[in-house]
């Protein structure tokens, strides 16, 4: 039985602080080149699309996303990159014509719709045209019989669960961006939920997808039938492309029924090593805990105020039979470790989402981050204490730790955080000085992880991507298999023109101009 969910209603992007400056003001600190759009170009986006503006504010706006770099850069009046014009289209009709229109003035175009991304991805690099996403929203379909839902990308997270449980289904993807994204975004980018040992990463609920080519062709990929053997999976190049090689314009989506069960427990552990050691063998047990998470001895202290164990916290929902028998293996290979109140857990449900204190730290002067990857379980603890004492090293370094986020049974995601302020007090009043110092250490606490991480054969990132900030990382990642993403570049947009500055890929529109 199917049922149709109906439009919701477009939200609009979260901006995660203001720009100290008026937008006509506002300087742009990428020093790579910007591709204008001239009136003729403009004339014909107006012809093709519901929307299109060369409003300064929203020009302004467009040219960020969550990247926390940025967020220190409109402390002082500067954004890394604005869009020559903003197109909103309300449809796929719309985006394909936005989109060939582009591709024949050879004009850039950066699809983004939320921006809450964290590493630059939907920043429009090159200038040209920023492609907003969010009216192109709302379930389109929902067919609670084989569990899947059409979902469009301008979706916001809250909006699709509402839709969701009116049927009885959930997605079960709970982002910490769960307010702020979209599921373009999510799909863009490969996201994670918080929930995702249970039900899976965004890439696991993909079934088929809509996307609109650089020329303006849509096509359909999947979705004609479960695990169909027709050729190489082709949902799965988009899936994760940031953008590069098309715009999603739909998703068929894997649902599950809501859950009628929930359990929860914390536990705490002498160390980091042995609460990871006692989530392996969970999960090589088969038992799929929604969540276990399990967080060093900084983070326990700062996150629950427990100064003498390593906090991990156990949160599963499912059918009553089964969430027993997950909650018996959980209880099994924890039996060493000390039982904490599950109020733990309901604290960490209430703080999960809280992303309110980036913005205070850096107008305070503290350069702040956070760093996911994954790796094999074998290679976690090793890549742990090296992380976590090279950030130390750092001169600046104020605080370096680590959680344990997302769970499998071949390994799992590492979450680090650092946090630094310029060491010369003296240096308060320079803010020449103090940006240049802020940028060098940001560099150099990013290329610890990631040297150490590819040293031990881990991925750089776990769930979220490239954007600009990995992006020269991404050689020595994929080594050469990089070739053949740059190939399958070349063949689907051959004029370059999709979301450039991306993936650790070539521009035809010059050098990115960071760092």
């Amino acid at each position: 039985m199917s049922a149709a969910a109906g439009q919701t209603n477009p939200s609009a992007p979260t901006p995660v602080t203001a720009v100290d400056a008026p937008a006509s003001d506002v300087t742009e600190r990428l020093a790579g080149p910007r591709v204008p759009v001239d009136e003729s170009l403009l004339g014909r986006l107006r012809g093709v699309c519901a929307e299109v503006t060369v409003d300064d504010g929203a020009r302004m706006e467009a040219a960020r996303d969550w990247w926390p770099l940025a967020i220190r850069w409109a402390t002082r009046g500067t954004v890394p990159a604005r869009p020559a014009a903003i197109a909103r289209p309300t449809d796929t009709a719309q985006v394909a014509a936005v989109l060939a229109a582009c591709h024949a003035a050879r004009v850039p175009v950066t699809a983004m719709a939320g921006r809450s991304g964290v590493c630059g991805a939907s920043i429009p690099a090159f200038g040209g045209v920023a492609l907003d996403m969010c009216a192109v929203s709302g379930i389109t379909d929902i067919d609670t019989t084989s569990l899947l839902a059409e979902v469009k990308p301008g979706t916001f997270g809250p909006d699709l669960e509402a839709g969701l449980r009116q049927q009885g289904v959930t997605l079960g993807h709970w982002p910490q961006s769960m307010d702020l994204s979209t599921v373009g975004g999510w799909l863009a980018c490969r996201g994670a939920g918080q929930y995702s040992t249970r039900y899976g990463k965004i890439e696991d609920m993909v079934v088929g997808l809509e996307v609109a080519l650089a020329d303006g062709r849509v096509i359909r990929t999947g979705g004609t039938g479960p695990r169909a053997a027709t050729g190489p999976d082709l949902t799965q190049v988009f899936v994760g492309s940031e953008g590069v090689l098309g715009v999603i314009t739909s998703g068929l989506l894997r649902l599950h029924p809501v859950a009628p069960a929930e359990q929860r427990r914390a536990y705490g552990f002498a160390s980091f090593a042995d609460g990871l050691e006692a989530c392996r063998r969970i999960l090589r047990r088969g038992a799929t805990p929604a969540v276990l998470r399990l967080y060093d001895y900084p983070e326990s202290a700062r996150s629950f105020d427990v100064t003498d164990h390593c906090v991990l916290v156990v949160l599963d929902e499912a059918d009553p039979g089964l969430l027993d028998a997950t909650i018996a293996v959980v209880e099994a290979e924890c039996d060493g470790a000390t039982k904490l109140g599950e109020d733990l857990v309901e604290r960490w449900i209430r703080h999960r989402n809280d992303v309110s204190a980036l913005a205070p730290l850096y107008r305070a002067g503290i350069v702040v981050d956070t760093i996911e990857i994954s790796a094999r379980w074998a290679a976690l603890i090793p890549i742990y204490e090296q992380c976590v004492a090279a950030l130390q090293g750092i001169d600046g370094t104020l605080a370096a730790s680590a959680h344990q986020s997302h769970a499998y049974g071949d390994g799992a995601c590492l979450y680090f955080t650092f946090a630094g302020r310029m060491p010369d007090e003296s240096a308060d009043e320079d803010h020449g000085a103090q940006d240049a110092w802020a940028e060098s250490y940001y560099r150099a606490a990013w290329e610890t992880v990631m040297d150490s991480v590819m040293a031990h054969g881990g991925a750089i990132s776990h769930h979220h991507g490239i954007g600009i900030n990995r992006s020269s990382f991404m050689a020595p990642a994929l080594g050469g298999s990089l070739d053949v993403l740059v190939s399958i570049k070349e063949a689907l947009d051959p004029r370059g023109i999709l979301n450039p500055g991306k993936l650790g890929l070539p521009s035809p529109f010059g050098e990115l101009g960071w760092p």
